[in-house]
């Protein structure tokens, strides 16, 4: 019975998923490079009127992950779009207010 157990057991993943993880971080940007050998994906959390960005993750992987990864995203992309209808995208880069986050009011 303990052997009939193992074998059911032998194709489940056990993942763990601490709780400063799960709680996700922010990101507006992504710049991903590549090697022969492995693509770099760097999450970025950009804000206006701030000139200095912050790498928040950087994910590296091999090619083949790559590859499942897009087209996971696309699979997911795709789920989304039936549900809730097409994403739209914009024409051109976000604008943002030049005083945004740059001025400090006094009282």
């Amino acid at each position: 019975m303990a052997e009939e157990k193992e074998q059911k057991n032998q194709g489940q993943l056990n993942i763990e998923l601490s709780e400063e993880v799960a709680e996700g971080e922010y990101v507006n940007l992504a710049m991903i490079a590549h090697s022969n050998s492995e693509f770099v994906i760097d999450f970025i959390k950009m804000m206006p009127g701030v000139p200095k960005a912050k790498v928040k993750s950087r994910i590296v992987i091999t090619p083949e992950h790559a590859k499942r990864l897009l087209y996971a995203l696309k699979d997911n992309v795709d789920k989304y779009e039936k549900h809730f209808g097409s994403i739209k995208q914009a024409d051109e880069p976000p604008k943002f207010p030049m005083n945004f986050g740059g001025t400090v009011g006094e009282a």
